[in-house]
């Protein structure tokens, strides 16, 4: 059954896109900037309006890293950036709050210094290598971020191999299509670290088709000469198709342990206003194991001064996990996925002025069928009061049920109400030489 529905998935959903292709639409290999509204420092991005000129959408895919604007003269950039980061986030433990009540308040502090140290190699016009080194304090950590090569055939075929982290779907709230960071629900048998990839991109007409494997095994603890077990490699595949009037992608990711999962998003630009759709199914051996899907919308107002997305999501899986990598004072990690019905709200509003103040709020709600409701509702605003300096205050807030959903994951130390003043001050350096 499962092999069957993969087989349908793959092969014959294409061939009713296919059939109405629109030739004079330019290539589209790579996903659409998105934000990580897992943190609430990460703000929306406004290049994903619908007011985007043509231009500006093709500067958004460079920037992404697409690799077929990567082809570039043989030489070698170093790319130097540093940060201080520190955060306090003073709050009550529990619901109802009391102010004159010690046990119920307390303070959470954190810090970090760090560098990264980014090394893009062009070898020839065909073979491109990159690596992060990233060193932090307090620890004393030195880690190993992006390491992967690029590698071009003959224009036709582009290959990516390496360690980096590769994302699908369209929604700024919800990651359910994104398949490549589900992971097996099972602790006996879950590999839950970084992903390595290997990676192929063929353009086709007006879309391109990506086929990958993916692992997320500790290669530095894995047993069998740091080879991961066959089982623990995933394959998937992605369809992109770009006509002048909407933005088609259908996706499958198959691995041991997991149901086989696939998705189709649709987005598409109305009266200057992005519509983006999404569906997934997901089937293991008994059947149809579960589905979700998604509506939303993403619209800026006043010359891009104001940003408003709003969203919907019923998520009809159960047991579902998927894997949340380090984001700022976020800890990477497995993460429950939520079931039930979902509702979103994003605002951003750019004051201007010297300080460059951004007011921004982020609501949530997760209508749970078990009853355990819980909304997260954080406000709040950055300014930028000195160059490379932002300020970011915020009031995270949590209501609900005791043991609603936001409740059980509220930010920092489980607090359903807090205070929280962030400070990151950060600059970058580039060295370039190329023959």
């Amino acid at each position: 059954m499962k092999k069957l529905l993969a087989f349908l998935i793959l092969f014959l959903f294409p061939l009713m896109f296919l059939a109405a292709q629109d030739e004079n639409y330019e290539i589209d290999l790579i996903d659409m900037p998105k934000s990580d509204l897992d943190s609430i420092f990460d703000e929306p991005l406004v290049e994903i309006s619908g007011k985007e000129t043509e231009q500006n959408q093709q500067e958004a895919r460079i920037q992404q890293g697409s690799i077929i604007s990567d082809i570039r003269r043989k030489g070698i950039e170093f790319g130097f950036s540093y940060y201080v980061q520190g955060a306090v986030n003073p709050g009550w433990d529990v619901f109802p709050w009391e102010l004159k009540d010690e046990n119920k308040f307390s303070w959470t502090f954190g810090a970090e210094i760090g560098s990264l140290v980014n090394i893009n190699a062009q070898i020839s016009e065909n073979f491109r290598v990159r690596s992060v080194i990233k060193y932090t304090i307090p620890g004393l950590n030195l880690t190993f971020g992006d390491f992967f090569f690029d590698y071009n055939f003959f224009d036709k075929v582009f290959l990516r191999a390496g360690k980096y982290e590769q994302t699908w779907g369209v929604s700024p709230n919800f990651t359910f299509t994104n398949l490549l960071s589900r992971i097996a629900d099972d602790d006996s048998v879950s590999v839950k670290g970084t992903s390595y990839i290997v990676k192929f991109d063929v353009p086709i007409g007006i879309g391109g088709l990506q086929a990958l494997a993916l692992t997320r095994a500790n290669l530095a603890a894995a047993e069998s000469n740091k080879i991961p077990y066959r089982n623990f490699i995933g394959f998937g595949g992605k369809l992109n198709l770009a006509f002048n009037w909407a933005d088609f992608n259908l996706g499958i990711f198959i691995q041991k342990y997991m149901p086989v999962r696939s998705f189709l998003s649709v987005k598409t630009n109305i009266y200057d206003t992005d519509i983006y759709n999404e569906w997934l199914i997901s089937v293991n051996d008994d059947g149809i194991n579960g589905f979700a899907f998604n509506v939303g919308f993403i619209k800026t107002f006043l010359n891009d001064a104001m940003w408003i997305n709003g969203e919907y999501l019923y998520n009809g899986e159960a047991s579902i996990e998927y894997y949340k990598s380090k984001s700022n004072f976020s800890i990477q990690g497995a993460i429950s996925f939520h079931k039930g019905h979902n509702f979103a709200f994003n605002f951003l509003y750019r004051l201007g002025g010297k300080i460059k103040p951004n007011v921004f709020t982020n609501i949530i709600f997760a209508h749970l069928p078990s009853g355990e409701n819980s909304i997260s509702f954080i406000p709040g605003v950055r300014i930028t009061p000195l160059p490379d300096l932002d300020v970011y205050l915020a009031l995270p807030m949590v209501f609900g049920d005791d043991l609603g959903f936001f409740n059980n994951m509220a930010f920092l130390k489980n607090k359903p109400l807090s205070l929280l003043l962030f400070v990151n001050l950060k600059g970058s350096y580039n060295i370039s030489h190329y023959k």
